[in-house]
């Protein structure tokens, strides 16, 4: 009975122990599932290019998207030979007080790391670098001409005590960083592994993310240990705007721009009423504005431009003998050299060469176009007026003793003849006019 009553009293309590296994299953499952969502995604952008405004931004909105995803981490892919030190500057500050980590990667091989992309790199949470690219030459420098001595020391100096914080900040080699502004010096990612300038070397971000896996990095709002290893990965290009702010960050774009809106407004002033020139000459010009605003204009340069164009339109008008074209063709590639203030760049913002040399050629072709027509048309023939019937032959509808009349071009005019009488029919010669009296001569 005993035994019988012990299976009765189990199986009342089959249910209850069946309830409590699946209980403790789904809590393991729910545990399991909590620790997954609790890790944040891994947001990756792409710098390919010089350092400017629209990189600026772009890094600032990959920072804001990353935090309000709760992000494990930034992965930056970098490839830059450079760009303005303003721009830099922000962006360093944005890295240095990001709440989510900042994982800068020189990737893919064959990508740098220089000049301003030196201090991308050391203000990173993390810097890793990928086979078969280099960091380093972040010394200040000049394009367009020297820099007196003092405004380079000081340039030097300020950007060498930069990149000292930077470093102290993050704990990477202070000593190579100032010899990397200093002494433009350069290196491959195995050298720079050994000098403790960048943490790992990564062959995608895939093997990056694996090794990133459980480091701890220091943020303003305290320690994270990344957790990295397989998450998702969301990358994030820039939008339409940054896009085209990019593009007109570029020093070349501006400069053409700039040279299609003051000779599409001059065409339109010359010409009323052509529209066409006016429309895109004014469209051109707004946009080369708001492009040298994004760039460290030399107002110098942008004088001497406005004022070859000036000297250009001169010589249509004054007969100098090619004076006035050579001053604008000098003025004009002295103010293209100068449109960029290199005080204020680091390395690679500048007007190329080859697109100075063929707006300033194209300019002086159509300006000596544009002389040697009108200097034709001075020269031609009146064909309207008074002054275009010298020369016209006509018939005389009555005698000429020595005045009458003659037919020119289907009109009657009075007429005087200068070599005596003339008989009506007679063809004659018009050789003059004289208050509006035709002096003919018979024809031969």
């Amino acid at each position: 009975m005993a035994e019988k009553d012990l299976i009765v009293t189990m199986r009342q309590f089959f249910p209850y122990i069946g309830i409590c296994i699946m209980l403790v299953l789904f809590t393991g499952v729910m545990s399991r599932a909590g620790e997954d969502s609790g890790r944040g995604p891994v947001v990756v952008i792409s710098l390919d290019g010089s350092i400017n405004p629209a990189t600026q931004e772009y890094i600032n909105s990959g920072i804001r998207n990353a935090r309000e995803k709760n992000a494990e981490c930034l992965v930056i892919r970098l490839n830059t030979p450079g760009g303005l030190l303003k721009s830099t500057r922000v962006i360093v500050t944005d890295i240095l007080d990001s709440a989510v980590p900042v994982v800068v990667f020189v990737y893919p091989g064959g990508s740098q790391a220089a000049s301003a992309g030196v201090f991308i790199t050391l203000a990173a949470h993390i810097a890793a670098m990928a086979p078969g690219t280099n960091i380093g030459a972040a010394h200040p420098v000049t394009m367009q001409g020297q820099q007196d001595s003092i405004m380079n020391e000081k340039a030097t100096n300020d950007a060498a005590a930069f990149i000292r914080t930077i470093s102290e900040k993050r704990e990477r080699n202070i000593r190579w960083a100032e010899d990397a502004v200093r002494k433009s010096l350069s290196i491959t990612e195995s050298e720079a592994l050994k000098e403790g300038v960048i943490d790992l070397v990564a062959v995608s971000v895939e093997d990056l993310l694996e090794k990133i896996d459980k480091r701890e990095v220091v943020l303003s709002s305290g320690k994270k240990v990344l957790d990295t290893k397989g998450a998702e990965v969301i990358n994030m290009e820039m939008n339409f705007k940054q896009k085209i702010l990019s593009l007109l960050s570029d020093p070349n774009i501006a400069y053409i721009l700039l040279m299609i809106g003051i000779y599409g407004i001059m065409f339109e002033l010359y010409n009323p009423g052509a529209i066409f020139p006016g429309v895109i000459g004014g469209i051109s010009i707004i946009l080369a504005f708001y492009s040298l605003h994004t760039l460290p204009v030399n107002y110098a340069g942008l004088a001497l431009i406005i004022f070859a164009v000036i000297l250009f339109l001169a010589e249509i008008k004054v007969v100098s003998h090619g004076l006035l074209a050579i001053g604008g063709v000098i003025s004009l590639i002295l103010g293209s050299i100068m449109l960029i203030n290199t005080e204020t760049t680091m390395e690679v913002i500048k007007i190329s060469w080859q697109v100075i040399l063929i707006i300033v050629i194209l300019t002086a072709a159509f300006f000596l176009f544009a002389i040697s027509f009108g200097i034709k048309a001075q020269g031609r023939k009146p064909t309207t007026g008074i002054e275009g019937m010298i020369g016209e032959t006509g018939e005389a509808i009555t005698n000429l003793d020595p005045e009458g009349q003659i037919s020119v071009r289907g009109e009657v005019w009075n007429a005087e003849s200068l070599e005596g009488p003339v008989s009506k029919g007679t063809r004659v010669k018009i050789n003059g006019v004289s208050n509006l009296k035709l002096l003919i001569r018979k024809t031969t």
